[in-house]
């Protein structure tokens, strides 16, 4: 078992021969249900994703059951449009793409964006408005705990995500901060928050990998910390990694709780169900209580069920906002469905898997 552990994944750092260099970052701990809350910037580009989504670790194996749910900003048309998606199922794999359009461009801001996951929903939140809720066959099959991973990659389907333009390199996706909460009974609970300080080693990895359809490499040197900022890039060979300025973040408060937390703190926003939001918090849909200055949050479904081909799986801001940006919601609508640590075995596991990286989350 050892010696598996350890040709897997000397096999996995292999150096790749692809012209383009993305980057993956995904945690080292699995988890099942719970509310996931992050503040990022997308990247702006014909043919260029930036992303969050949940991953079943080990779904590309041959005859494992798929589990991920999917957040992926196109850059395409001004980045103002994004894909919600689920995908199950083993052998061939069951979708539920629905893409949404923004009133701004998801590149001149940083937006908050949630993903909620129960055993009888899921849903996708925008600036703490609900976009889309699923329930049904889809999401009681999803049984398993799953990986957090942020990517940005280029997708070799352009009736997709549109002809790949290079002249625009190099782009970014910035990550200011990730919250994650538990679930239990009905109630979420923040279980932890990583403010991008640092790069918590413990917490994440940094993939090395790539996978049919996908134009890049995910290279480890185009995962950056800066500025309390987690910043994937994707760049041309040779000239990878992030030495920029950090675009501020222009909200300065402690962020979104999640729906069901007890409380939000002030200048904070409540999920939905909140009990309560302090002096100048926003309290989410159903909140109990909003003092002091509060408002009550809002939030609804929108889109129904579509088929197509499966999406792929991704510190405090300054006090001076970034010219463009927007921090009064993302105004998005549903626009139709897209056209398509340390022990020997979990070391085991987690080579096993990033060997099969290379081939997993084909479109075909």
């Amino acid at each position: 078992m050892f010696a598996a552990a350890s040709l897997a994944l000397a096999v996995s750092s292999t150096a790749f021969a692809k012209s383009y260099k993305g980057a993956e970052v995904y945690s080292a701990q699995s988890q099942l249900h719970g509310r996931i809350e992050m503040r990022m910037r997308m990247a702006r580009g014909s043919g260029i994703l930036s992303t969050f989504f949940t991953y079943k670790n080990g779904s590309e194996m041959s005859g494992a059951f798929w589990e991920e749910i999917d957040i992926e900003v196109f850059g395409k048309d001004n980045a103002r449009s994004w894909q919600s998606n689920i995908i199950t199922g083993m052998g061939t794999r069951e979708t539920s793409e629905e893409v949404h359009t923004a009133d701004v461009s998801l590149a001149d801001g940083y937006h908050t964006y949630a993903l909620e996951w129960t055993p009888d929903y899921v849903t996708w939140s925008v600036d703490g408005r609900e976009i889309r809720r699923s329930t049904g066959n889809q999401v009681a099959s999803l049984r398993n705990p799953q990986s957090l991973r942020f990517n940005m990659w280029s997708s070799e389907s352009a009736e997709w995500v549109g002809p790949f333009d290079d002249s625009v390199l190099p782009q970014h996706q910035f990550i200011n901060w990730i919250k994650y909460y538990s679930y239990s009974n009905g109630n979420f609970e923040l279980a932890w928050q990583d403010d991008f300080d640092s790069f918590d080693t413990a917490r994440w990895s940094k993939g090395d990998w790539t996978f049919d359809t996908n134009r890049v490499d995910f290279d480890p040197q185009n995962v950056t910390v800066k500025d309390g900022t987690l910043v994937l890039s994707l760049t041309r060979e040779g000239q990878t990694g992030f030495n920029g300025d950090v675009p501020r973040d222009e909200d300065t408060g402690p962020g979104t709780g999640g729906a069901g937390a007890t409380t939000a703190s002030s200048g904070g926003t409540g999920g939905a169900e909140a009990a309560s939001a302090s002096s100048g918090g926003t309290g989410g849909s159903g909140a109990a209580t909003a003092s002091s200055g509060g408002t009550g949050g809002v939030g609804a479904a929108s889109g129904s069920s579509g088929g197509g081909a499966p999406g792929e799986g991704g510190g405090s801001g300054g006090a001076t906002p970034d010219e463009g940006s927007s921090d009064e919601g993302c105004g998005c609508v549903a626009a139709g469905a897209s056209p398509t640590t340390s022990s020997w075995a979990a070391a085991l596991v987690v080579g096993l898997s990033a060997l099969a990286m290379r081939r997993r989350r084909s479109r075909g």
